[in-house]
């Protein structure tokens, strides 16, 4: 029986890679077979789906139907800053009112920061209907920048850290005179003779009350404001467990105070001071955690801080100081000794040196004359140069940076959806272990107040704060921390990932190499010049396009030879170039074209072999069809590379090298460095099919590279780690980049992984064994055994300390350091295990 038109509703979804009539029927077959679509029609023309959609129906499986057929729908993201979430449980239930929207494919909430980052069908929702699903669901939002935010999200935490402190201090100097007044007669018997002689036990707990109520409705208020309408709407969470119990003890309070019959007899006790107090210690630790959070976004703060507010732009021969927003690319900017560069560019006049070590991490400054690049962010020395800006706003590499980063810490761990389950269902299952608490102790107890009391220190106990910010937290300083050592996980999920991996696989040529062919050795024959074999090789090289050639040129100009003219340029493709220089005639190239030329090489030939097995390339100069000269040019290993690989193997990591060079090059770098296994000679899909041997041999891999060759072995790995100074594909292909051409900061990345894995798993343990430790104590388990009964008082404080422990245990990860520096290693590994 079809739905009724009013059980259905319409979804419109822009798609990609339609082409023809076919594709339109596929697309409608594709999404008539999800599961909840009642019907569909797709226009060619707009590239658009009309989806009738059933209230079951799940915008997930319909973007998978989509993807599976070839016709991916378009999508985009939405970042809603929320407000009142306080517990793991909270991040479900906005979770869930996001995913009830039609049109929203994914949606992950981070306790810790304080923000949902949606995956929508492209224009089928509009971010103000995001922000009414989460009000209306007790949280509420607005949407912000996904790479605007982080200075407005440091000054909310920081206001929210003020307030808190605030409401604190107020209920503190209340509370103080309730707590006296009760529990200072029972630890000293001469104190409650005093009060009840003077002001009297009436008076007494009358004071109590006023000054209880205040607390409660005025730093407490909070509680009950969110507490109770989420009880109303069927999804109680922490303020809703703290808003019964308190109220539990100030009702049962007020009534033996002022309706003392009511009660059975020997059952008139006042808890005002267990009210005020919990509420007190609750405001305690909500400040803690206020300021902690603060701190775990420190890294975004800090990356934004780099950005100068203002530029010194030439316009009409005159400098005009305008704000960072207003630059665009091609804009003149002056930029002074000791200011930090605005915006990314290239020098067009004058000269300094440049610190860029906030990129590439080395301290040493870096010259910059015309024409050289300039990164927004990094620090001019003494000299005065103007740039033209060429990247400005979001483009600029600073900018990219901080969206790695922000996307990273809101990213959701595999390890959290196991949390995300239990606690969805904590909070209804703890007021149901409080209610049967109540109900044994009422049937089996001494008293009416022993079962209050049990009921309330099981609420309060059992709030599960702790749980939702045992991993945001850690993700959050983990990857923060990173950044700042010049590591950025573009994907927040290849944390985890890469702290599984058994095994590093390295491409060759501008990962472990510089990438740049240099002269290593010259050699000439007895009788000839050196500096006149040079000149001339380097005359005819001056006209090819070989990496090779480049680097013989180069030797001649370091050297300040002149190169004499060039007749008769050919090159032999395959074999080498050949010329006239002075009248003479000059071969150029490799052992084959001495070969084929039928020259003599004569007893450099020997040193040429040993050369090719050392991994240097070898070229013969022959003037006049004789050999005078041997030239080999080589791609220096990077000075890092050996304590990348050192590194790794220190860490149990088996090192591999994958590179499309030839054998004998490839393995003599791998011989310099001490990688073992070595596979040469492969194209880029060779490359995938040599890490599916190593992931069936060793396990997970790990691929390191910088090239467009790349891209598809890093998208293969378990975890693609890109050099930051490759190619723009590989970087977008990667999980992890590395901000400079270090490649020892892939042990950095390994270390980081681990280290912040380690601190989850420690947080999480912390926080579901406080849970299922203390709950039954809180119940009274322990009571017909030890005469132990837990107080509703110290419940509150116990709540409150394994949030701050949470917290305050991952904020060690903020003194990770370089994990290759051996002093560092152990720094490292003290401050943080």
């Amino acid at each position: 029986m079809p739905l009724a038109e009013a059980e259905t509703s319409l979804l419109r979804v822009q798609l990609q890679n339609l082409n023809c009539a076919g594709c339109v029927r596929r697309a409608e077959a594709a999404l008539q077979a999800v599961p909840g679509v009642v019907g569909a029609s797709v226009n060619l023309a707009n590239a658009t789906a009309d989806v009738e959609l059933a209230p079951d129906a799940e915008a997930g499986a319909i973007e998978a139907g989509l993807a599976q057929a070839g016709y991916p729908a378009r999508q985009q993201d939405v970042m809603l800053a929320l407000e009142g979430m306080n517990c793991a449980s909270c991040v479900g239930r906005v979770e869930t009112a996001l995913l009830s929207v039609p049109g929203v494919v994914r949606a992950e909430v981070n306790l810790a920061s304080e923000r949902a980052h949606v995956a929508v069908f492209e224009g089928a929702v509009a971010p103000e209907a995001l922000a009414r699903a989460t009000a209306a669901a007790g949280y509420p939002g607005h949407p912000v920048e996904a790479d605007g935010g982080g200075a407005s999200a440091s000054a909310r935490h920081d206001a929210e850290a003020a307030r808190i402190r605030r409401d604190f201090l107020v209920a503190g100097v209340l509370t103080v005179p309730v707590f006296v007044l009760e529990m200072g007669g029972h630890m000293v018997p001469a104190f409650h003779h005093w009060v009840h002689h003077t002001i009297g036990m009436q008076a007494s707990w009358m004071i109590q009350f006023v000054l209880t109520s205040l607390v409660l409705a005025w730093p407490g208020r909070m509680f009950y404001l969110r507490g109770f309408p989420a009880l109303w709407r069927r999804a109680p969470d922490m303020n809703s467990l703290v808003a019964l119990g308190t109220s539990a003890a100030w009702v049962y309070s007020v009534v033996a105070l002022f309706a003392p019959g009511v009660l059975p007899e020997g059952t008139r006790a006042v808890y005002f001071e267990a009210a005020a107090v919990i509420v007190t210690l609750i405001l305690l630790g909500r400040w803690l955690e206020a300021r902690a959070k603060g701190r775990t976004g420190a890294a975004i703060a800090r990356l934004i801080g780099l950005q100068p507010r203002t530029a010194r732009v030439l316009r009409d021969g005159a400098e005009e100081e305008v704000a960072l927003s207003a630059l665009r690319p091609g804009d003149s900017i002056r930029i002074r000794p000791g200011e930090r560069v605005p915006v990314d560019g290239e020098v067009i006049d004058g000269s300094s040196f440049v610190d860029e070590s906030m990129i590439t991490g080395e301290p040493v400054p870096v010259e910059k004359g015309a024409g050289a690049s300039l990164v927004g962010g990094t620090v001019n020395g003494t000299g005065s140069v103007v740039m033209r800006a060429t990247h400005v706003g979001a483009d600029t590499v600073l900018a990219q940076i901080i969206r790695m980063v922000e996307a990273a810490q809101g990213a959701k761990l595999p390890i959290q959806a196991l949390v995300d389950r239990v606690t969805l269902w904590f909070v209804p299952a703890v007021m149901v272990v409080a209610l049967v608490a109540v109900a044994g102790w009422l049937t089996f107890g001494p008293d009416l107040t022993f079962a209050l009391v049990a009921g309330v220190s099981v609420l309060i106990i059992a709030c599960p704060c702790a749980m939702g910010l045992a991993t945001p937290t850690s993700v959050m300083v983990g990857t923060g921390r990173a950044a700042e050592l010049g590591v950025l996980f573009r994907k927040g999920t290849a944390l985890q990932g890469l702290e599984k991996v058994r095994v590093v696989a390295f491409d060759k040529t501008g990962t472990l190499t510089e990438g740049r062919p240099v002269l290593t050795d010259l050699m000439v024959v007895e009788g000839q010049d050196e500096g006149e074999a040079l000149a001339m090789a380097a005359a005819l090289e001056a006209r090819s396009e070989h990496p090779i050639a480049r680097a013989v040129v180069q030797a001649a100009q370091e050297r300040g030879l002149e190169l004499p003219a060039v007749e008769g340029f050919e090159s032999i493709t395959g074999f080498g170039i050949r010329g006239a220089v002075g009248g003479r005639s000059v071969l150029v190239g490799a052992t084959r074209l001495m070969v084929r030329e039928e020259v003599e090489t004569g007893a450099l030939a020997r040193r040429a072999e040993a050369l090719a097995a050392d991994g240097r390339s070898p070229l013969w100069l022959a003037l006049d069809g004789r050999a005078v000269a041997l030239i080999a040019v080589a791609d220096r290993v990077k000075p890092e590379a050996a304590a990348a690989v050192a590194a790794l193997q220190g860490m149990g990591l088996e090192c591999a090298m994958i590179s499309g060079d030839a054998e004998a090059v490839a393995r003599s770098v791998a011989r310099e460095l001490g990688i073992a296994h070595v596979v040469a000679e492969v194209l880029p899909e060779g490359k995938v099919a040599a890490l599916a041997e190593l992931r069936a041999t060793h396990g997970p891999v790990a691929f390191v590279g910088d090239g467009i060759n790349d891209a598809p072995a890093l998208a293969e790995a378990d975890a693609g780690i890109a050099i930051g100074t490759g190619t723009d594909v590989a970087v977008e292909t990667a999980d992890v980049v590395l901000a400079s051409g270090d490649p020892a900061r892939v042990a950095t990345a390994v270390a980081v992984s681990r280290l912040t894995m380690r601190n989850i798993r420690q947080n999480l343990f912390w926080a579901f064994a406080y849970n299922t430790a203390l709950i039954p104590v809180a119940a009274g388990v322990l009571y017909p055994l030890t005469g132990l009964l837990l107080s509703p008082a110290l419940a509150a404080g116990a709540m409150a300390l394994s949030s701050v422990f949470v917290l305050s245990n991952a904020l060690r990860l903020r003194f990770i350091v370089p994990q290759h520096d051996p002093v560092g290693t152990r720094r490292a590994q003290e401050a943080v295990a």
